[in-house]
């Protein structure tokens, strides 16, 4: 008998639109999907159902996101018709000191070392989210994450090959030999069991914030950490709490677009938007080199004010509101020149005044979270805090050693933030509950999606199929990569306009991140979702 060959995972796969009127999740994963769709058809709401999804995707993408990292949301409440914004980021330890750190010859926060552990924020965001806005207590709605922990799951394909590109790394690092099961990355298909972390998930059902912030996992934390030269304490997890804010907007032709506040990044896309509201990209074809170079130049010059400015506005005001004005945009806008790129642009002076995994759900009362967690880098730090099964996030990566500057590294002190939730309102209405993850890809795709939806009028399907261009490290230096579906023709003229282009095509395609988006029709209720192409995720309704 002839054996079998192995199966192939790769895929070219053409996705449409998913409608549905009672509720739609949309992740990065089908467990993580039907976690948060299970939620709602128990009657619970678009926070408890994000909650389900994110706890679930700690397990099945451990990389990209999980408890021992950060969280962000945005909560579009249907009755009061009013977003709220969470910051479930974490906070540098009170010890960790700038001056010393350079007079040990560190010119950054080395991104995989104890240096860069922030506080995790995850748990307690999920928590507070649930307290404010759910329906369900934690322990309900962790019970798919520690099941799948605890008995298994298959492992999927794209994640799948992520981790496998990433063993030699885990096998560098502290206490990962549950992600490394029998001394390699699990293959495609191959059922994984994290118990250790389900050890700890349940711990946090049982216990709340408090199983996780004091207690033995805090303990495994700080001790780990400090054996490895890091100074967090139990006192710095102890004493983490979240914080409640408004959002901040910008009306981009007609639709208001809505950012979490600094510390996070989200002022980069509106930045974005604003500038470009000032021209009519709808009537250029989207792949044309005049509407990308315009694009492309705003987002340049977002991402020099957001690298100056946006810092922990809880020691460090940041001018909001003049930096998202009409006429600093106006500004801003006659800086770009039609023939040529900026190389590069400066900060403005305005007048006084992230691997990741996003998701997202509406529930059929029109309530809406956009909702994203993350590590900051491919399995943060690297450090597994012991017996817990808890990766450790590097956000102090994030902040800056000048001594002046506004993001400059300070106990207590939140850092930079790439991770950001969207969201969007017409004429005060739930339009869409979006997002689009991947380090300083996100405030680009974020300006990408809606330049797709509202001056194309794509579906969210559509607008997340789209090839898109990503500044690599959200610097007006950047190398400009542009996704396969670009024509040749444009990448050829970006490039003669003085872009860096570097084509993008396969696998490396991961560059551009990849979103989820839910869309509202106010009228009829109807759910339209879409799920990004490049990653294992879904959209679930019913």
């Amino acid at each position: 008998m002839t054996p079998m060959k192995p199966m192939s995972f790769d895929f070219r796969s053409r996705r449409s639109m998913v409608t549905a009127r009672r509720g739609m999740v949309a992740t990065s994963n089908p467990l993580a999907s039907q976690a948060g769709l299970a939620i709602l058809r128990q009657g619970g709401n678009a926070a408890d159902a994000v909650i389900a999804a994110a706890a679930v995707l700690n397990v099945t993408e451990p990389a990209s996101t999980g408890i021992g990292g950060d969280c962000f949301a945005l909560y579009f409440d249907a009755r009061t018709r009013r977003i709220s914004a969470l910051n479930g980021s974490g906070r540098a330890p009170m010890a960790l000191s700038l001056p010393e750190l350079r007079a040990k010859g560190y010119a950054t926060i080395p991104e995989r070392s104890p240096h860069a552990v922030t506080v995790p924020g995850a748990v307690a965001g999920w928590h507070d989210l649930l307290q404010r806005h759910g329906t369900m207590p934690l322990k309900q709605v962790l019970t798919d994450a520690i099941t799948y922990a605890r008995d298994g799951y298959p492992v999927h394909p794209v994640f799948g090959a992520a981790w496998a590109a990433t063993a030699d790394f885990l096998r560098q690092s502290p206490h990962t030999e549950d992600y490394l099961p029998d001394g390699d990355a699990p293959q495609v298909g191959q059922v994984v069991r994290l118990p250790s972390l389900a050890d700890t998930l349940e711990m946090i059902a049982e216990g709340g914030p408090e199983a996780f912030y004091t207690g033995p996992t805090a303990e495994a934390i700080v001790s780990t950490l400090q054996a490895l030269g890091g100074v967090m304490t139990l006192e710095d997890l102890q004493q983490h709490t979240s914080t409640w804010g408004d959002p901040i907007s910008v009306n981009y032709h007609g639709i208001e677009v809505f950012e979490h506040p600094p510390n996070g990044q989200g002022l980069a896309a509106l930045l974005a938007m604003n500038i470009a509201s000032g021209w009519k990209l709808g009537e250029m074809e989207w792949d044309s080199p005049e509407r990308l170079h315009l694009m492309i130049e705003a987002m340049r010059l977002a991402f020099a004010d957001a690298r100056h400015y946006i810092a922990d506005s809880a020691t460090t005001p940041v001018p909001v509101a003049e930096l998202l004005s009409s006429h600093y945009a106006a500004r801003r806008r006659m800086l770009v020149s039609a023939q040529q790129a900026m190389q590069p642009p400066a900060y403005g002076l305005p007048n006084a005044g992230s691997d990741t995994v996003y998701l997202t759900a509406v529930d059929g009362e029109g309530n809406a979270c956009s909702f994203i967690n993350s590590l900051y880098y491919g399995w943060g730090t690297g450090i597994v805090a012991k017996g817990t099964g808890v990766f450790l996030q590097n956000r102090g990566a994030g902040f800056s050693l000048e001594l002046h500057h506004p993001n400059a590294l300070a106990g207590g002190k939140r850092p930079y933030h790439t991770i950001i939730p969207g969201m969007a309102l017409k004429d005060g209405e739930l339009w869409a509950s979006f997002g689009v993850m991947g380090g300083f890809m996100q405030p680009q795709g974020h300006f990408q999606v809606i330049s797709a939806m509202v001056d194309d009028g794509l579906n969210p399907q559509e607008a997340l199929n789209r090839p898109r261009f990503c500044l690599e490290d959200g610097t007006g230096a950047s190398i400009l990569a542009l996704e396969e579906g670009i024509p040749v023709a444009t990448m050829a003229r970006l490039a003669e306009l003085g872009h860096s282009v570097r084509p993008v095509s396969g696998r490396g395609r991961g560059v551009f991140g990849d979103g989820q988006i839910i869309r509202r029709d106010a009228e009829s209720g109807v759910l339209l979702g879409g799920s990004d192409p490049r990653k294992d995720g879904v959209v679930a309704a019913f």
